[in-house]
């Protein structure tokens, strides 16, 4: 099966900015993580995403792709001419076939990780917004070593088995010459550093589990699903580097009378046949309060009535939505024999007009058959 294009993996143009490949990377990371998503595919969409961000990341292999694509002009070997040592060497060779990765700097300063929390708030709280304290758990900078991990008065040290590069090389003969496999030390595990005198506090991890209370606000109109962007608020950023940023997801709990579409309110009226049949003033009731509304005379059930402004605010505009009131003509159960008697003169009254409407009903599904 051909490869998708990466622009089309992340959901991006050709002519997008770095900032902008960076964002959609991070917003589709977060969805197809296989330890957020159990969807089947979701390990697959994931490793997709990364691939596709690893090269349009990268200035020379985002220029490569973007004048040949998937194909490799050079066959992978500078044209089938063999090894030129200035663009690959036999190591960096090996980690393309084996899953080496390139090469980085272990102490160069990096983002931290952002982080996700999902907020349940009340469906007035989205309606009308407000304020909301969040408790975050989240790793923070050790206040002792100030991330560093050592022991205050000490350092850490250089490793003395990759000198500090954070990657040791494994030499193997073989019948095409020497290979160089590069591999993250195991000393440091990768950071280029030795502690011989860890911090007490944070065991020379260089950070602690805090929980930290946050104020966030809630802006009138969200709704569910919708994501707030808090930066700064994410893991601290590692070797100095910028701390991430904390996504806090909305969820809305149901209201009991009122259902929101868009930023229109809907609700359902019961009526009595009396009210429906001669029209009257009833009291609706709106999330901030009561709201008269007229019945016209004859009113059938199901009939919808717009009152206007009685909405949710417009998020990203001005004024509000509607409260969209249907009609529902309540027929009673339970009748005593009085009210029974008092339909049945009811119904006589309206004998000739029922037989009438039916009438006119008859004569037109007749027509519809017949196609006049």
């Amino acid at each position: 099966m051909s490869k998708r294009d990466y622009y089309e993996v992340l959901g991006l143009s050709r002519n997008t900015s770095d900032e902008e490949i960076r964002k959609a990377y991070r917003k589709l990371a977060r969805k197809y993580h296989p330890d957020v998503n159990k969807e089947a595919d979701a390990e697959e969409k994931f490793k997709e995403v990364k691939e596709a961000y690893e090269v349009l990341s990268d200035p020379q292999k985002k220029a490569h792709y973007d004048q040949f694509g998937h194909a490799d002009p050079t066959g992978g070997f500078n044209g089938g001419t063999g090894f030129t040592g200035q663009d690959f060497g036999f190591g960096d060779i090996f980690d393309m076939f084996f899953g080496g990765g390139r090469r980085h700097n272990p102490n160069a300063p990096r983002q931290g990780s952002d982080l996700e929390y999902r907020l349940q708030i009340e469906f007035k709280d989205a309606v009308y917004g407000k304020n909301v304290d969040v408790v975050i758990p989240r790793t923070e900078t050790c206040d002792t070593c100030h991330g560093n991990g050592a022991k205050p008065g000490s350092k850490p040290e250089v490793c003395a088995v990759c000198q500090g590069t954070g990657q040791a090389e494994v030499v193997q003969n073989t019948p095409f010459g020497r290979i160089v496999n590069r591999r993250v030390c195991h000393s440091c595990n990768g950071t280029g550093k030795y502690i011989r005198e860890k911090c007490s506090n944070c065991s020379g991890s260089g950070s602690i589990k805090r929980k930290k209370k946050i104020n966030v606000k809630i802006p009138a109109g969200i709704h569910e699903g919708a994501q707030l962007r808090v930066s700064g608020e994410g893991e601290p950023g590692i070797n100095g580097g910028p701390p991430g940023d904390l996504y806090i997801t909305i969820m809305v709990k149901p209201h009991d009378y009122f259902k929101r579409e868009g930023d229109d309110l809907t609700c359902d009226l019961p009526i009595s046949f009396a009210q429906a049949a001669l029209g009257d003033e009833v009291v609706v009731p709106t999330l901030n309060g009561r709201a008269k509304l007229r019945i016209p005379v004859g009113t059938q059930t199901g009939t919808e009535f717009r009152m206007q402004g009685k909405g949710v605010p417009r998020l990203r505009g001005y004024g509000e939505g509607d409260l969209r009131v249907k009609v529902r003509v309540v027929v009673p159960t339970k009748l005593n024999e009085e009210q029974k008697q008092a339909l049945r003169e009811f119904n006589r009254l309206c004998g000739e007009y029922i037989n009438e409407q039916h009438d006119n009903f008859f004569d037109k599904m007749k027509k519809a058959f017949r196609g006049d």
